[in-house]
């Protein structure tokens, strides 16, 4: 089995008409559509040249956003006056397929950072197919970099829907990828918003010559990574990035995968494909090709006979007594995951890129 072909296959597949992408197809409590999800798994579509899947990614995420152009004002209006935010004030991080908002569950909504990340997916689509900017589309990238720009240094949930009472350091890199990628789409400056994140980020997100989860903290999370691909805050090499990963490694690498950070204990903290496709993405981007790929070897040899890559699998589990009752709550782990599809896609096609590269 090809899992390039088979990966492209199943994003595909479970894509609905409308254009949005279920986190998973298979899982009860995934399958909704995430932005933070589904502009990686867009961006997948570009690379691997689906740019009609992503096109509908990208028409169904402004509708839903266009459609709540009164609650993008009202978040930013409050936040002006230093007015807490209800559940009414912001956008939410999940909606059913058909754009709604989820309901039934008190879900933790108030999140950020996938905003960031459609707007940097979208930039990109837009650049890689040379396509005119549609102004619906227009209209939602405008809506979303106000709210971004009145929020970002507002407490949140993090992207892994926890710590709701901390500014984390992915959420405002990811803001700062999406702002500068607003920048390319509208032409507007974003200087100081744009200052003032990387300030926060190199002043108050760093301890011990590495970057933390949040301010305050001492330890890393896995998606610090973003830092450097894909929102370009800081460089691959630059040393700060460089101890960050060497702190990854030590600490959440206990065998071949990526936790997401040392206290997890969701399905008992296991190691996660789509954080390990990510870490591979890293070394990829600093010409480790082969660190990228014993990094992406452990992924291959975690799909299922079907070819289906799951969101983690319970290996070296950081405290093994939770991973039962998580699945007498919600089942099975989520599997098939297309975000770890996407992941997956990005670097292997970077890797057959690579390998395409003359010798020198």
């Amino acid at each position: 089995m090809d899992l390039y072909d088979r990966s492209i296959e199943i994003i595909l597949e479970n894509q609905t008409r409308g254009g949005a992408y279920p986190a998973s197809p298979d899982f009860p409590t995934y399958r909704y559509a995430w932005f933070r999800d589904g502009s990686y798994i867009a961006y997948a579509m570009d690379l691997v040249g689906e740019h009609d899947s992503s096109r509908r990614f990208h028409q169904w995420a402004a509708a839903v956003i266009n459609s709540r152009a009164d609650t993008v004002r009202r978040a930013a209006a409050k936040a002006e006056r230093c007015e807490p935010l209800t559940r009414a004030d912001f956008l939410h991080t999940r909606y059913t397929t058909d754009g709604h908002e989820a309901s039934g569950e008190n879900w933790p909504d108030y999140q950020l950072d996938g905003f960031g990340t459609w707007l940097w997916s979208l930039n990109d689509h837009l650049q890689r197919t040379g396509g005119e900017l549609d102004a619906e589309w227009h209209t939602a990238a405008n809506l979303v970099a106000d709210y971004l720009t009145a929020l970002w240094a507002k407490p949140c949930y993090d992207c892994w829907e926890e710590f709701p009472d901390s500014v984390h350091t992915h959420t405002v890199a990811a803001i700062h990828g999406g702002l500068t990628a607003h920048q390319a789409i509208d032409g507007v400056s974003h200087h100081g918003t744009l200052a003032s994140v990387s300030k926060f980020i190199a002043t108050e997100a760093r301890k011990n010559g590495h970057f933390v989860k949040f301010p305050g903290s001492d330890v890393v999370d896995a998606s610090l990574l973003g830092l450097a691909v894909p929102y370009r805050v800081v460089d691959p090499d630059d040393p700060k990035m460089l101890g960050t990963v060497a702190q990854i490694e030590a600490t959440l690498r206990k065998g071949g995968g990526l936790h997401r950070y040392p206290t997890d204990t969701y399905y008992g903290g296991g190691e996660w494909l789509l954080l390990t496709c990510w870490l591979a993405w890293y070394y990829h981007e600093r010409g480790a090709y082969d660190q990228a790929k014993t990094a992406i070897d452990w992924v291959e040899a975690h799909a299922t006979e079907e070819g289906y890559l799951p969101e983690q699998v319970p290996e070296n589990l950081n405290d093994p007594s939770c991973y039962k009752p998580w699945r007498q709550r919600w089942g099975a782990i989520a599997s098939p995951l297309l975000w770890s599809h996407a992941m997956y896609l990005v670097c292997e096609t970077l890797r057959r890129q690579a390998s395409e590269q003359p010798k020198i």
